[in-house]
């Protein structure tokens, strides 16, 4: 039985708003790079067509790590939407020396999370949702343990709600700094690049709930490794 995988669909919300698509879509692989050289994926994000990219990690806590650090270290003005989809992917095309064709029930649900992600930021209530998490069985042989469980989705899914409220919540700075914290920098370290005091940032985390999130997305990476 293979082991399941978890495949990111990655679009730039608002993209056609975009002045510059050639430096947003810089941004994104550098925002994906970084993130990576902390939690590695399993496939490294490439792009598709478009405004869209795809990834591919061994874990659920890599493939929520990576989603949300990615996001806190986009420049202001520019954020992404991710669906996260559990399942099989494999190859089923290369066209010349890029990236394989790909298909599975990962991508399957990764689709659907996504476009659920964008139905539920187009609604009153939840307008700053960017992130969504769907399960899928392992093929039709799967056991009980392999079919798709509500019950771990939801309570992802619910996290993911609180989550990106968060982050909708905190300014530019707050957000470079919950990023390049969630990397390891030192509060000190972190001043530096942004040209501030160590008690600025000190502050910002406390304020704006990053400090939490740090501490989350921590238990996340150790969970990945």
């Amino acid at each position: 039985m293979s082991s399941p995988r978890y495949a990111l669909i990655v679009d730039i919300v608002r993209s056609r708003e975009i002045a510059d698509r050639a430096a947003a879509q810089a941004a994104v692989h550098g925002a994906f790079a970084r993130a990576h050289d902390v939690v590695p994926l399993a496939e490294p994000l490439w792009a598709t067509v478009g405004d869209e990219f795809q990834a591919v990690a061994r874990t659920l806590p890599a493939a929520l790590w990576t989603a949300t650090v990615a996001r806190l270290l986009l420049p202001d003005g520019l954020d992404l939407r991710v669906g996260i989809g559990r399942g099989e992917t494999r190859d089923v095309a290369r066209d010349g020396a890029g990236p394989a064709i790909k298909d599975g029930s990962a991508w399957w649900a990764a689709r659907d999370a996504i476009d659920e992600a964008h139905r539920r930021s187009d609604r009153k209530e939840s307008p700053w949702l960017r992130t969504w998490y769907l399960d899928a069985p392992l093929g039709q042989d799967a056991g009980p343990q392999d079919v798709g469980d509500a019950a771990q989705v939801a309570l992802v899914d619910a996290q993911l709600l609180v989550l990106d409220r968060m982050i909708d919540s905190m300014t530019s700075p707050q957000r470079a700094y919950a990023g390049a914290s969630a990397l390891g920098r030192t509060q000190a370290q972190v001043a530096a690049e942004h040209d501030v005091t160590q008690p600025a940032v000190s502050q910002g985390l406390r304020r704006s709930g990053g400090a939490a999130l740090v501490a989350a997305l921590a238990l996340l990476e150790e969970a990945a490794r």
